[in-house]
């Protein structure tokens, strides 16, 4: 247990307990003077940390290879978990995403992010570096993706189901990936993306009636119009978009203070505890502090890179990779989407935002990063 607990990678503790002692903070400012604020979401915050951390430690001391055995059980219980949002769940801001216990609630699609990088891992592995082949390899691989993507669409939560197209794309291209078939992988994504771009541009009332009368997505519709039309989306469509550039450009270069943002406080930006608190961040702190928290990321990102090149097992290398893929997308993604280079998805802010979920589950995937750096010394490639 001591010899584990030496070999832990401090510098990415380090790096959390940064993050554990800046969310409360911007979680409180961004509910304070909203109709949220006796919801204490800064308190339940500092819970989802304590146990977080404790769990992240668990994991840690826990072989990862242990749980790579059993990839198809967890991907089962996913996917039966998924199946049951449809018949227990009821519909929170647009989706049925999430299972309620009191106060409490659980978001599937969070821990299907786990369960696939660790299935893909285990797949992947077993290839130990070799090219992948079409029929042999990325089929099944895909398959293994497709099912909790479907079901995720289908809720429907467009944001966690392009973080596993994300997860996969970035474990595939480390994992063997011949050249041509990500050639003509990158190709199909580029005309399903420029078709879009042509429809909702070309034949917008058409798209708009598809979308709210034959699939009932007024949602979907919403989001996709904001961001490839912006100019043309109603006010409603475009509120949070607009808003947000507003307030982030109004902070300038060293924000306007500490609890001191007007825009928030005022309810004009919707779920600022949660996906927007970056919102929150750029008004009270400027350009200084996004580039403050970008600099932990990068340090974060960085020290689990160093890991995944250090790791023997290729295994433990992936599952990193998978990690770190997720991590960059998220972050990307929601600051992306607060400054008009993104559309507007339900992705939080990793370490930041407010969401017990996604908050625990992103420990765990730091407690299997950690995981991997100290049980590489009896690494033995199960046949």
């Amino acid at each position: 247990m001591l010899n584990k607990l030496k070999r832990i990678d401090w510098m990415i503790v380090a790096i959390l307990g940064v993050f554990a002692v800046i969310s409360p903070f911007i979680v409180y400012s961004s509910t304070v003077g909203t109709k949220f604020e006796p919801a204490n979401f800064e308190i339940k915050t500092i819970v989802f940390y304590i146990i977080g951390f404790v769990v992240m430690l668990a994991v840690t001391l826990f072989d990862y290879r242990l749980l790579l055995k059993g990839w198809m059980i967890w991907m089962v219980i996913t996917v039966l978990l998924l199946i049951g949002l449809y018949f227990f769940a009821d519909v929170t801001m647009g989706a049925k995403g999430w299972y309620k216990f009191g106060g409490l609630s659980f978001q599937p699609a969070e821990l299907a992010k786990i369960v696939l990088i660790l299935s893909l891992a285990q797949l992947l592995g077993k290839r130990e570096g070799e090219p992948l082949a079409f029929i042999k390899d990325l089929l099944p691989i895909a398959c293994v993706m497709i099912i909790p993507f479907g079901l995720i669409v289908a809720q429907p939560d467009l944001g966690n189901a392009m973080i596993l197209i994300v997860i996969f794309i970035g474990m595939l291209w480390i994992g063997g990936m011949k050249y041509r078939h990500m050639f003509v992988g990158t190709a199909i994504v580029g005309a399903i993306i420029a078709i879009v771009v042509m429809l909702f541009t070309q034949f917008g009332p058409q798209v708009e009636s598809f979308f709210k009368d034959t699939l009932g997505q007024n949602h979907w519709y919403e989001r996709i119009n904001t961001f490839i039309n912006p100019e043309s989306a109603s006010k409603d469509e475009s509120h949070q978009s607009r808003y947000a550039l507003i307030a982030i450009g109004s902070g300038g270069l060293t924000g306007d203070g500490y609890l001191q943002g007007e825009l928030k406080s005022r309810n004009f930006i919707p779920l600022t505890y949660s996906d927007a608190i970056f919102v929150v961040i750029g008004e009270e702190f400027g350009f200084q502090g996004g580039a403050l928290l970008l600099l932990l990321y990068f340090f974060l990102i960085y020290r689990m890179i160093l890991i995944a090149f250090q790791c023997y097992d290729l295994r433990g290398s992936y599952i990193i990779i998978g990690i770190v893929s997720m991590f960059v997308f998220q972050i990307f993604q929601n600051i992306g989407m607060m400054i008009g280079l993104m559309p507007i998805t339900g992705i939080t802010l990793p370490f930041i935002s407010y969401g017990g979920t996604s908050l625990i589950l992103n420990m765990v995937c730091i407690g299997l990063v950690l995981s991997v750096r100290i049980h590489q010394e009896k690494y033995q490639l199960d046949e």
